[in-house]
């Protein structure tokens, strides 16, 4: 009995082992600095172009285009202002798809010495954003608290079960989740726990800074540090399993990807066999990654 006790114990020990060096892999193949973001906080592809955003002297966006396998400044800039006052002074997410309602996130410390924080997303004219370059003329569209939170908010659209919704998570060490809103309900909302606006949710691990979708393989990836400000990590979940059981369904963890900073964002870009990640460091701030399916 007791060899047999030790193969099976040996079994159970093995198995995370080989569970967590499959595929994707991922590799870092350079870094570079790109100025007049203040501390970048998240990066978005959409429709062919990279728009980068930061907490400057005001909460900003700077759009690029993706050339061979760098970014080029098109000059265009957004500031998350209104009547020259600073609005999203901490942008923490930019959800877009489509013709769907535009949400950004926003982070606002009441209490340094508390820690305590709280969560805004916003639902703005994207279109009337990019003409005017501010949020004045109506382009600011509602705000809505995110009270359904425990810590931050960080939008994104993700699709599941056919429909699309606008997934956020926390960046907290205790009691984390992944939340998704309905975006009709939550364009209208005054905070996110009004009746229909939290569709379905599940448990996840510490200091989530955002996500990203493949929907092909049916997983979200979350953009973590492993402690708090500190050593990047990504997630890969099963979206699926994770929202019916309520809480991850990991396949996949990547920490071996680490400059000992704190990762802000990360997309995927033309393809998911690359990815730009982005930190709130002075230098070498965008990071190029490719990932090996």
């Amino acid at each position: 009995m007791r060899p047999l006790l030790l193969l099976l114990l040996a079994g159970l020990t093995a198995a995370p082992v080989s569970f967590f060096q499959g595929k994707p892999g991922m590799s870092l193949s350079r870094s570079v600095t790109v100025d007049s973001l203040g501390a970048c906080q998240g990066i978005s592809w959409l429709n062919g172009r990279a728009y980068l955003y930061g907490d400057r002297e005001v909460g900003m966006i700077r759009e690029f285009d993706w050339k061979g396998d760098s970014l080029s400044y098109t000059g265009h800039e957004y500031r998350l202002t209104m009547h020259d006052t600073d609005v999203i002074n901490h942008p923490t997410g930019l959800a877009v798809h489509g013709h769907m309602p535009v949400f950004m996130g926003n982070s606002v410390i009441l209490n340094k010495a508390t820690n305590q924080w709280k969560a805004i997303i916003y639902c703005i004219d994207w279109d009337g954003l990019k003409k005017t370059g501010t949020l004045d003329g109506g382009n600011l569209k509602n705000v809505i608290e995110d009270d359904a939170c425990i810590q931050g908010t960080r939008p994104e659209y993700v699709e599941y079960d056919h429909k699309w919704y606008v997934a956020t998570a926390d960046y907290g060490n205790r009691a984390n989740e992944v939340r998704l809103y309905d975006p009709k309900a939550l364009e209208r909302a005054k905070k996110t726990t009004d009746k229909g606006v939290v569709y379905k949710k599940f448990t996840c691990g510490p200091w989530v800074q955002n996500m990203q979708r493949i929907p092909k393989k049916n997983l979200l990836v979350l953009i973590q540090n492993q402690i708090e400000g500190r050593k990047w990590q990504f997630t890969y979940v099963d979206l699926k399993k994770s929202l019916e059981s309520g809480q991850a369904e990991v396949v996949k963890v990547v920490t071996g990807i680490d400059r000992g900073d704190e990762l802000e964002g990360f997309s995927f870009m033309s393809s998911i066999s690359k990815g730009v990640a982005v930190t709130s460091s002075r230098r070498g701030n965008v990071n190029f990654l490719d990932i090996n399916w």
